[in-house]
């Protein structure tokens, strides 16, 4: 996509995405065989419901018919939420990943280190993690500075229970 229409359409469409409360995310056109795709991701702090997504699609896809930004071919639009295992670039991210285990690729001092933690706080600066503890040690409090990850992803949890539900269920059984 050309940086021209790439601007053009942020343009066009980060009114609208403002205007349903959500975060415009990433704008992606590609080839589909003759098609194009035009792939719209949107996000917020409590995540993006089906309806909201549909309710958006509809409004873009008038907003697009109003313009010539996609030019005169036919395209395919899809209009959805990150994936699980988006890459986590900008402070929002983190801050929406807060309590969520996260893999972290560092750049420190030169060396380059792996790490699987949990996020427990996020300020301007950087992370407040906890490493969890392995063999029936007891987790680690560890801080990152933004400027030391170089890559980090949310880690997928199948078997976690949110902690307030584990709460809840402690509360009825007293």
């Amino acid at each position: 996509m050309s940086t021209t229409q790439s601007e053009r359409l942020r343009g066009l469409l980060e009114p609208l995405v403002s205007a349903a409360d959500l975060d415009l995310e990433e704008i992606e056109v590609s080839r589909a065989g003759r098609r194009r795709m035009l792939r719209i991701i949107v996000d917020s702090d409590e995540g993006v419901e089906l309806d909201a997504c549909a309710e958006l699609s509809r409004a873009i896809s008038e907003k697009l018919d109003e313009t010539d930004v996609m030019g005169e071919g036919e395209y395919v639009l899809e209009v959805s939420s990150p994936g699980a295992d988006r890459p986590l670039t900008q402070h929002r991210h983190y801050v929406r990943a807060t309590g969520r285990l996260v893999k972290l690729q560092l750049n420190a001092d030169g060396a380059v280190e792996e790490l699987v933690a949990r996020i427990v706080e996020v300020d301007d600066e950087g992370l407040d993690l906890e490493i969890p503890g392995v063999k029936g040690r007891k987790p680690k409090a560890r801080r990152v500075a933004f400027d030391d990850i170089a890559k980090a992803r949310v880690e997928i949890e199948f078997s976690r229970k949110d902690k307030q539900g584990d709460k809840d269920e402690k509360e009825e059984e007293a």
